[in-house]
């Protein structure tokens, strides 16, 4: 299954083609540069435990705000996909949960803290307009059974709703029966593809992903009593700030 940030990017490069997440005067003193299309790139970043040393790993960036860690700490690591909080940990940091501060990057041959980087421009902005409840909808999202391959669609006007889709995805053997509001079964038809592109944008009904819809964390959909990574991570932050 995609990761939330891939499937959010994916929706982006649908709709910003020729958009550039960071210019090259930007990144031109940050080691390690690899662009993944118009919307990421990747740099060279670690983090150092006073105990184990550094650990060293790769940051994709999102223009959507998304942040996610390949740790390449031994070559027999197979953690992909992290949070910079869950690599933090992951590295053995005595002083965690300041990943900010914690995480570097190698600008001009120097090891520089995420937070004095251009790279969390987009994480920064997207966490300021939730902080401040600025979310005008959460698109309707699809979840593929794993049993039949059809896409079913999910709601997500309130809260209870973000819930159901947010319990749904993390479930790796989803399938149609499990569906929470609609009874159906694998028998049932899936949704035509001209009717899947309406999504509940306010903004436009044929929205392929904007700002105004696609959420990057909120008090609606991220929850407090969830253990996962993501809510963790939310919950964390939001105190910090």
């Amino acid at each position: 299954m995609e990761s939330e940030c891939e499937m959010r990017e994916e929706n982006n490069n649908n709709n910003n083609n020729g958009f550039c997440v960071f210019s090259d005067d930007e990144l031109k003193d940050v080691s390690g540069v690899k662009r993944v299309g118009g919307d990421c790139v990747e740099v060279t970043c670690g983090c150092t435990s006073h105990r184990y040393g550094d650990a060293v790993g790769r940051l994709r960036v999102f223009s959507n705000g998304c942040l996610q860690i390949s740790c390449e700490c031994t070559p027999g690591c197979n953690e992909d996909n992290m949070t910079p909080s869950a690599f933090e940990k992951h590295s053995g940091r005595e002083t965690a949960r300041k990943w900010k501060n914690n995480i570097w990057v190698i600008v001009n041959g120097e090891k520089v803290p995420l937070f004095k980087t251009v790279l969390l421009k987009y994480y920064n902005k997207v966490s300021k307009a939730a902080s401040n409840n600025v979310r005008g909808c959460h698109r309707d999202e699809f979840i593929r059974c794993t049993e039949c391959n059809k896409q079913r669609r999910f709601r997500q006007r309130t809260k209870e709703e973000c819930r159901l889709h947010h319990d749904a995805l993390a479930d790796s053997n989803w399938k149609c029966s499990d569906h929470p509001y609609d009874k159906i079964t694998c028998e049932n038809e899936e949704e035509r593809a001209s009717r899947r592109v309406y999504r509940g944008c306010t903004r436009s009904p044929t929205c392929k992903g904007c700002t105004t819809c696609v959420c990057f964390g909120c008090n609606v959909c991220r929850f407090s009593d969830c253990t996962c990574q993501t809510c963790t991570d939310f919950t964390w932050n939001a105190k910090a700030e």
